[in-house]
Formats: C-alpha cells, structure tokens, sequence
C-alpha cells in the first residue's frame, strides 16, 4: 500500500533503507498483493480481524505496531532477528541477506597489502586499471610505497585528475559510455550519423556527448536531465563542449530537458504513444534510480489512474503502480516520438502544443482531458521541465549517480556494511561538492570499500 514506505520509515527513521529514501513494496511482498516471509509475519498484526483490504488510513495506523510486533521473529530463518535485520541494512525476507561481523580480520596475512584496513598501495593499483586502463608497473609501486603517507593521497588525487583525462576514461565507448549504456539504451539499427543503422531515426551519441559532459571537470552532473545545451563531441582527442544546438535536435529551449528530452529519447521511449509511459519510467529508473517494475518509488496520487487512453490501468492488479506512473508521465504529454504517416503539424522528436489533440482527437472519450502537469515523488509539477528540476535536485538522483560509479569502481551495489561510507559519498556529493562527480570521485577513492584488499 502507499503509505508503507512512511509509516516503515516513521519507525525506523535510521535504518538504512531510509536514508534518503524509501524501502521498495519488495521489502514486504514478492510482488504486491503477495507477501513475502517477512510481509506474511506482519500481516496477522494489521488491524485483525478486520474487513480486506484495509483503508489507506487504517493500514499507515497499523502499521507501525506491527511492525514493532514482530521485531524479534527472524522472518527468513537465518537467525538474525528483524530489527538487527532492519537497524543493519540487510533484507529480513531473505536468508541470504545477513549483516556481516567485521570487528576482526579474517583474510589472513599478505605480504603485499594491509587487508584490514586502507592501503594506499591497493587504491594506487586499482585506479590506473578504474581510470585509466593501465596495470601499474613494479617501477611505479616502488616508488609510490616509498612516499610517505600523505605523499601517497595526494599521488592518488593526481593520478586520478590525470587518468580522467584519458581515453580510456571519456571517449567514445570509455569508462563513462560504459555508465551511460543502461540510460540512453542504445539499438545499432536505428542509429542515425556515425556508425549509421539500416534504418536511421536518431543519433544516440549526442545523448552520450551530455552525459560525459556533465561527469567531467567541473560540470553540474545534474545537466543530464535539465541541460539547455547540446553536447559537441570532437576526437583524437575527445573533447566535449556545449553547443545552443545539434542539427538531428528538435526541441525548443524553453522545453529541453537534458537527455530526457532528445531526439533519441523522444523517439525511443515516447514512439507513438499518447502518454508516454514508458518514457516516464525510463528516466525515473535511469536517473532516478527508481524502477517502477520493480514496486520501487511509489508515490500514489489519490484519484489516479485515471486511464486516459484506455488502456485498463483501474484494474486492480494495475492501478498499484500506475497510480504513480500515470501522474508520472503526464508532464511527457506534449512531446511527440514517430507518427505515420508524417504529419507537418506533430514533427518528430518534438514539443508540440495540443499533440494530443492533433494526434489522438478520439482515441478515447476522455483522452483530450488529459493534463500536462503532472506528480513527481508525490509533489505536483507543471510539467517535463519542472519535473527533471524536482529529480535533479532530489536525494534520488543524487544516490543514484553515486550507485552508478560505486558499482563500476568498487564493483558492485554498496553492501550493508558499506553503508555509512556511501551515504557519506553521496551527501557530499549533493551538498558539499555541488553535483560534481569528478569532486566525488576523490572521496570515493579514500573510502574502504574501494582501498581495503
């Protein structure tokens, strides 16, 4: 239900799944309405026996005691019980998922490397391979071990600034291409410009061009969703520099919202839909980090869905999640993606005032009524240029840029014990470096998680 994130996180404001967020329905369910072990032992407590389903509001007022209730069960069998489970970050419905002692070394001796703690020496080694491709040389680790402590953090940052100017690092399928595979979703076949497809419609590495820009030197990493600019690459060197326009981009200024609103996302994700759904899940998920197949950031409006475009979305096994998405993806109502036959009036990959109205007159009784402003995070915004400035600026993009170079630099998602450090990365990120990842970046290679062998 939609208020379980705030009640769980009105109990437990410390745990980590609610530092900057809220849990998923998955930390309760399989998928909703079924539980899972950890939802079954809860739901005996939730108002019994009382009528099904439960109100909005007798559920948030229930919740709380319930969950206080079974604080001493272990859900999973893994005997740990659900508070330390909760308190330490790990999953109380999966046996897998168990906070691990670290008060003690239990890696053994190595001559090499302190694998207790931070090593200099570690870090130095796996930053060449992380930033700039290279294996260090025994030359190389001989005289970094002789500098002396601080010598050797202040190489570190040096080296860092230096590799992040390398090939390896920004061009063209580099480190940073690498992080944007999964946002701009890229399809050869329909590739327009350089490396051209059978069946061009777009060029993607312009989206590439303003992702890498905005990680790189001292660019706000929040351009990718509210840039006004364009993105020039140039090569041998790669250097990327902002541009008013591109010749294969469409949308006005005054409607541009970074990558979200490109030629490539507009007619990838938006296509011929008249509300584009999946255009609002892609960016949700790719910059927000926020998956809505996955039950995760939901923020249901009351009212909602309304199921403009018939599509069934007031079913019951529906409307969970679309009462999110729908109000989601209102604020996309006016961008077209493709139309066939061509129509002069909707150009492609476009703003087009009243799209609706000229694309989709009759396609449902109620479609025209359709609004462009729309919810984000459960607060209302006017439309797509207001909704990338609300996610630019929320806790969501910032942890989710911050995920992205942990799990590509430390090599996966941050563990339940790795929690303090990255919740340190990515505040410090948003707050004290101001968006910068390359200021980030030189936290990030100080933390244990990324220089404890």
């Amino acid at each position: 239900m939609p208020p379980a994130g705030g009640a769980f996180c009105s109990t437990y404001p410390t745990a980590p799944a609610c530092t900057g967020q809220q849990p998923a329905c998955t930390y309760c369910h399989v998928a909703p309405p079924q539980r899972n072990a950890f939802g079954a032992s809860l739901e005996p407590h939730l108002v019994p026996n009382a009528a099904r389903p439960l109100s909005y509001g007798d559920f948030a007022a229930a919740l709380p005691s319930a969950l206080k209730a079974v604080e001493a069960q272990d859900a999973d069998g893994d005997g740990v019980p659900n508070l330390e489970e909760i308190q330490r970050g790990t999953f109380p419905a999966d046996a897998n998922s168990v906070p691990v002692d670290t008060g003690r070394c239990q890696a053994g001796e190595n001559s090499q490397y302190d694998v207790c703690h931070y090593d200099a020496r570690f870090a130095y080694k796996r930053l060449l391979l992380d930033f700039c491709g290279t294996p260090i040389t025994y030359a190389q680790l001989q005289e970094f071990s002789a500098l002396s402590a601080d010598a050797q953090l202040a190489r570190l940052d040096t080296e860092l600034d230096r590799c992040t100017q390398s090939e390896f690092w920004r061009g063209k399928n580099g480190q940073l291409w690498k992080l944007a595979h999964p946002k701009v979703r890229p399809v050869g076949s329909l590739k327009a410009g350089e490396d051209k497809g059978a069946v061009p419609l777009a060029d993607y590495y312009d989206d590439y061009a303003l992702y890498a820009y905005a990680q790189l030197d001292d660019h706000d990493a929040r351009a990718v969703m509210t840039a006004k600019h364009y993105v020039l690459r140039e090569t041998n060197p790669t250097r990327y520099s902002a541009v008013p326009s591109l010749p294969m981009q469409a949308v006005d200024e005054l409607h541009r919202a970074g990558n979200i609103t490109s030629t490539w996302s507009l007619i990838y994700f938006v296509m011929f839909s008249a509300l584009p759904r999946n255009a609002a899940s892609q960016a949700y998920r790719a910059y927000l980090g926020l998956d809505i197949a996955k039950q995760e950031g939901l923020f249901s409006i009351p009212g909602e869905p309304r199921d403009y475009d018939g599509k069934g979305v007031t079913a019951p096994a529906c409307a969970a999640c679309h009462a999110t998405l729908d109000p989601l993806s209102y604020p996309f109502r006016n961008y077209e993606g493709l139309s066939f036959p061509r129509n002069p009036e909707v150009p492609w990959a476009s703003y087009v005032p009243g799209r609706i109205e000229k694309r989709f007159p009759n396609a449902t009784p109620i479609i025209t009524q359709m609004p462009e402003t729309g919810y984000l995070f459960g607060q209302p915004v006017s439309n797509l240029v207001e909704w990338a400035q609300v996610g630019a600026n929320s806790d969501a993009f910032a942890i989710s840029a911050a995920t992205d170079y942990w799990k590509l630099l430390v090599g996966h998602p941050p563990t339940a014990e790795e929690h303090t450090e990255f919740v340190a990365t990515w505040k410090r990120f948003k707050d004290t470096h101001q968006y910068r990842v390359q200021r980030m970046l030189h936290d990030l290679i100080r933390t244990e998680a990324y220089g404890a062998p």
